[in-house]
């Protein structure tokens, strides 16, 4: 069976064919023959089915496009911003294709359809066939009909009854749905011409329907069936080949277009992005150091006051870190100045208290303990002014190294030597044999006796302290190019973990109830400035079994 096209493709036009009357009943409708044209061949119907076709078409891109949006998400700006476009682009194109295609097939299948009906029912309007019709007779007259076919030939058929008479070999066609038979044959008062397209077998058909009447009353436009039907079958191929070709035009006029649109593409997506490279240039330069950096900030747009509130904020940033750095300056001037200032008086105080220290035996208990006291307290206000004049000169990159190859073994031993801790129960030196190293023996010592004398004072013995090499691999060395190891644990309740990262500080207390610390508390800034000046690194663990662990490494 073939397919129609349903809804205002099959049309019911007033006028009929009056018998032997020539034109008696009129055509003065003819104007509305074209009105309802289909869009899509047995699909849908009229052009509500031409504009269904077209939405589909710009949904499946819309969809296609927003899954594409998807997987563009690991790509960068640029391409979004280029692919975004584009897609707008594509969706204009296809749109507008989708619509000119649908007012252009319109008006082909329009003008195809009205010429055709318009001329058949001409043609059909000058008959006079006699009833009951003579098949031979009425089958002349079908050929003549079709040779008269417009804007081609018709392949023309007659149904009288029982009696199917065509122009062509065949009595029928299967081209001719029985909705339009139907349409045909209704019994109505005014018989009317019916029009429809199908499409068979792939070829889209028009088929005419146009029944005959005759004139009961001459003069009067009351007009009655014959039973006599003329049908009329055109093929629209040439239609549909002038269709397709708009539809190729189309698509291949789409291609350039974006191959176009790439170009103010890229350009859009260069402006964009010029300010947000900007951006993060200064980001980086003020990440490295250089808070004068700023954006030159043009237009009105959204980028320029991003531009705009970048530089007020680093120039608010430059500000605040100017006066820090200022405030700093000051408050280590102040320390160095003091602790300077402090060093004479201090040396004669220190002078004094040893006089006194030798005549402590010959005082009584209180006078003595207080001098005792007094003694203990003014050597310890000289450690804290001479460790302060030290950090004072690390602040200002003031200290220096003075480096000689030493032997690290011995090194080590003088320093436990010359402070006394030589008692096997409470230090043992590890000490790798054989080991050279340049080094600056005066920091070398502050740093082990900083970090023994820590461990004596807060930890518990045994306090160890281990020098090897670490060739990389994790193992000792014999003293080739590598890391110079200096290990120093003790065997006390270790560090908790949430002082561990604040070790190195300076004056930090790991119990603020404290009043004071046992030292000055700068001992371990001290000693990692003096790795750090040795191009080294220092680290606070605690063992599995117990007990806290400092590590110096330091390149040899």
């Amino acid at each position: 069976m073939p397919r129609e096209e349903p809804g205002r493709d099959t049309r019911d036009l007033p006028g009929g064919t009056p018998y032997g009357t020539g034109n008696a009943y009129g055509s003065g409708t003819g104007d509305a023959y074209g009105s309802g044209t289909g869009d899509a061949y047995g699909s849908g119907g009229g052009e509500t089915s031409g504009r269904g076709d077209g939405n589909g078409e710009a949904d499946g891109r819309g969809r296609a496009a927003r899954r594409g949006r998807l997987r563009l998400r690991p790509f960068g700006l640029r391409t979004r911003l280029v692919l975004a476009f584009l897609l707008v682009a594509a969706v204009g194109c296809g749109t507008t294709a989708a619509l000119t295609y649908r007012a252009a097939r319109s008006a082909i299948l329009e003008q195809t359809q009205n010429t055709a009906v318009s001329a058949f029912r001409d043609q059909v309007d000058d008959l006079a066939v006699p009833l009951p019709p003579d098949e031979e007779s009425l089958r002349d007259t079908l050929l003549n009909l079709a040779g008269k076919g417009k804007p081609r030939p018709w392949r023309v058929y007659a149904e009288y009854g029982s009696l199917r008479v065509s122009s062509t070999d065949r009595p029928t066609s299967s081209v001719i749905t029985p909705e339009l038979r139907a349409r045909a044959h209704a019994r109505r008062d005014t018989p009317r011409t019916s029009f429809q397209r199908v499409v068979k077998n792939g070829v889209p058909y028009l088929t005419i329907a146009i029944p005959a009447v005759f004139i009961t009353r001459v003069g009067e436009e009351a007009a009655q069936p014959t039973g006599l039907v003329f049908y009329a079958v055109m093929e629209l191929r040439e239609e549909e080949a002038n269709v397709e070709a708009m539809v190729t035009a189309a698509r291949d006029g789409a291609l350039p277009a974006l191959a176009i649109a790439l170009v103010p593409a890229l350009i859009a997506s260069r402006g964009v992005l010029r300010p947000v490279r900007e951006l993060r240039r200064a980001a980086h330069s003020m990440g490295r150091g250089r808070l004068d950096t700023r954006i030159h900030a043009k237009g009105s747009d959204e980028l320029a006051d991003l531009a705009r509130t970048f530089n007020e904020s680093a120039a608010e940033l430059e500000r605040s870190v100017t006066e820090l750095r200022r405030a700093e300056a000051r408050a280590r001037r102040f320390a160095s100045d003091v602790s300077h200032e402090l060093r004479t008086p201090l040396a004669g105080m220190l002078a004094v208290t040893e006089v006194l220290d030798e005549d402590a035996e010959g005082l009584d208990s209180d006078t003595a303990r207080a001098v005792r006291l007094i003694s203990a307290e003014t050597v310890k206000l000289a450690v804290l002014v001479e460790d302060l004049m030290e950090i004072s000169r690390f602040d200002a990159r003031a200290a220096e190294l003075h480096t000689d190859e030493v032997d690290v073994a011995d090194c080590v031993r003088k320093t436990l030597i010359s402070r006394r801790w030589t008692d096997p129960g409470q230090v043992h030196a590890a000490l790798g044999e054989g080991i050279r190293a340049r080094l600056d023996p005066r920091r070398f010592d502050v740093v082990v006796a900083n970090l023994v004398g820590n461990a004596l004072r807060h930890g518990r013995p045994l306090v160890t302290v281990r020098v090897y090499t670490d060739e990389g691999d994790g193992g000792a060395g014999t003293g080739e190019a590598g890391v110079l190891v200096v290990q120093v644990s003790d065997r006390g309740p270790g560090i908790h973990p949430d002082v561990l990262p604040h070790v190195f500080e300076r004056f930090y207390k790991a119990d603020p109830a404290r009043a004071r610390s046992a030292g000055s508390g700068l001992g371990l800034a001290i000693t990692q400035e003096n790795v750090r000046l040795h191009g080294g690194t220092v680290e606070a663990a605690n063992h599995p079994a117990g007990g806290a662990v400092f590590t110096v490494r330091i390149p040899l």
